[in-house]
């Protein structure tokens, strides 16, 4: 049994990155792997434990960020704002929390959406004055 977010996660990092739209950008001696997906992928007990809302409407992005320049690829601390915008211009600003699990480190945000919509994503990332960049990304969710 799958007891934690972060094992879940990197699961569905690993196993197939096509259909969970996992992509990582690199910029500079940073790995930025981001991931959005309905909130049903996980099961109910990690969402309670997390305080996140299971629903067909609920979508979740994920972030971590990876220092390359460093043994291990050490995840690092990250300050996170962003957008989401749907196709009719429905704006959203992003409430990212932080969770920490062992030596992980990553960042969820609750998105709502409907049946079929595409949503796209600005997210500022910045990391003391080593990284300071901007990830823009689309996802499409469906409702089950």
């Amino acid at each position: 049994m799958i007891r934690s977010l972060t094992t879940m996660l990197l699961l569905f990092f690993c196993i197939s990155s096509t259909a969970f739209a996992e992509q990582k950008e690199k910029v500079g001696n940073f790995d930025i792997h981001y991931v959005a997906l309905s909130s049903t992928f996980l099961t109910p007990s990690i969402a309670k434990s997390y305080g996140i809302k299971r629903s067909s409407y609920t979508g979740i992005i994920n972030i971590a960020v990876l220092d390359t320049s460093e043994e291990g690829n050490p995840a690092v601390p990250v300050e996170l704002s962003g957008v989401a915008n749907n196709l009719l211009d429905a704006r959203i600003d992003l409430k990212f929390r932080e969770i920490r699990e062992g030596d992980s480190i990553y960042y969820i945000a609750e998105v709502p959406y409907r049946d079929d919509q595409e949503i796209n994503f600005k997210i500022a990332v910045k990391y003391e004055k080593q990284l300071n960049t901007t990830i823009t990304f689309k996802q499409k969710f469906y409702v089950e």
